[in-house]
């Protein structure tokens, strides 16, 4: 066989470095410490800083509303967080909380702009928190959160952003109190520049007075080219340029494009209920409704299929956590998570939903109810005894066997 090359390039190459490569080699071994190198790639460090297992923050401002504080989380280098992942607006934290002998992690959505988590200086996330009559965090919050104090929140959470491939190109948001703050958010972000798409948000208050960030809203708009409509509307009382009554079907279309449009919802599980009727006549396929993770799964008598003689029973549940058991009461309308927290056990969670799958857990023994609009596991997971304990209320005494993430 013949090849094709201009050989007196070869010849003219020196043979020696080639001999000399194996001693060169064992050379640069023996050179070389004994520690194995170590090295991250781009893409691990990419997704360190954008999904952080915990950041470290400090409040360095509060503003008092009356019902409800905002709350200005910087980044603490001193702590190790140097800069704040970015998030999609829309998404939310799960903030650490000590009370009493009690931890637990409580969601709150980020209700500001991306472009602040973004900042090369001061690099902050806000978190607006609403006084609840049966808010056992927030509460506490309210009551003892001020400025220096230092806060331990996870990385951004969640799917309730705007998706171009998923999402119409205009939003009609249905707002509920404190459910405002998500859609702030995405405000925001669409006067900042940062995303891109049409939002309408029809906020519901009882009254004006209720109202959170009107001023800002109002300016948001001005200067959203258009993208950022807000109607408000008010259940309690009516008042010249505001809509009044609940958030309708009728209502809905008054301010919804022709054609396509989507359909997002934050706010309490009432109005869940509710709208869950009124946007079922808007005839909107499946895929352009979404609701916003909702918190605890409380009032288990208004589901209807839970079992009525079991109201006031209290079960022993089992719970084994790195192989150390541990019994605890647990009351068949309280779910196995507050249990397990009100019993000092650091048990993992994020959402409280139902749906994010952070606290799953081994079901080894025992009978539950969980109500099947918040159940969010795999049907793998329902065939095979696992459970969400966020949702999950016993009916008998248990044991389950629970996995922390460190």
């Amino acid at each position: 066989m013949k090849y094709n090359y201009d050989k007196s390039v070869l010849k003219g190459l020196s043979v020696k470095p080639f001999l000399n490569q194996v001693k060169l080699r064992n050379q640069k071994i023996s050179e070389a410490p004994e520690d194995m190198p170590v090295s991250v790639f781009n893409a691990n460090r990419l997704a360190a800083s954008l999904h952080p297992l915990v950041q470290h923050t400090k409040i360095t401002e509060v503003t008092d509303f009356g019902f409800a504080k905002r709350f200005v989380l910087t980044a603490d280098p001193e702590k190790g967080t140097s800069k704040m992942a970015f998030f999609r607006a829309g998404q939310y934290v799960s903030v650490s909380l000590q009370i009493g002998n009690a931890t637990l992690n409580k969601p709150y959505s980020i209700c500001s702009s991306p472009s602040d988590a973004l900042n090369r200086e001061n690099s902050s996330y806000t978190l607006t928190v609403k006084h609840s009559d049966s808010g056992y965090a927030s509460s506490y919050i309210l009551d003892n959160w001020k400025e220096g104090d230092r806060v331990d929140i996870s990385g951004p959470l969640g799917e309730f952003y705007y998706q171009d491939l998923r999402d119409a190109p205009t939003v009609v948001a249905l707002a509920g109190g404190s459910g405002i703050t998500p859609f702030f958010s995405m405000a925001s972000a669409i006067a900042d520049g940062i995303e891109d798409f049409n939002i309408t948000i029809l906020y519901g208050s009882r009254k004006e007075e209720d109202i959170l960030f009107k001023n800002e809203l109002d300016e948001m708009v001005s200067r959203s080219d258009g993208k950022v409509r807000v109607i408000y509307v008010l259940s309690d009382e009516e008042k010249p340029g505001f809509e009044h009554g609940l958030l309708t079907a009728a209502l809905i279309r008054k301010y919804a494009p022709e054609g396509d449009y989507s359909i997002f919802e934050c706010g309490p599980k009432a109005m869940y209920r509710y709208e869950n009727d009124e946007v079922a006549n808007l005839e909107l396929p499946r895929r352009r409704v979404r609701q916003e993770l909702s918190g605890d799964v409380t009032d288990i008598e208004k589901y209807g299929d839970h079992p009525e003689d079991f109201a006031d029973k209290e079960f022993n549940v089992t719970v084994d956590i790195r192989g150390k058991k541990q019994m605890i009461s647990c009351a068949a309308g309280t779910t196995l998570l507050v249990a397990m927290e009100r019993a000092g056990i650091n048990a993992p969670s994020h959402c409280r939903s139902g749906k994010c799958g952070w606290c799953r857990s081994k079901l080894i023994s025992g009978e539950y109810y969980c109500p099947k609009d918040v159940d969010g596991r795999r049907a793998a997971d329902v065939k095979f005894n696992w459970i969400h304990p966020c949702c999950t209320f016993p009916l008998s005494d248990m044991e389950i066997c629970v996995y922390p993430v460190d």
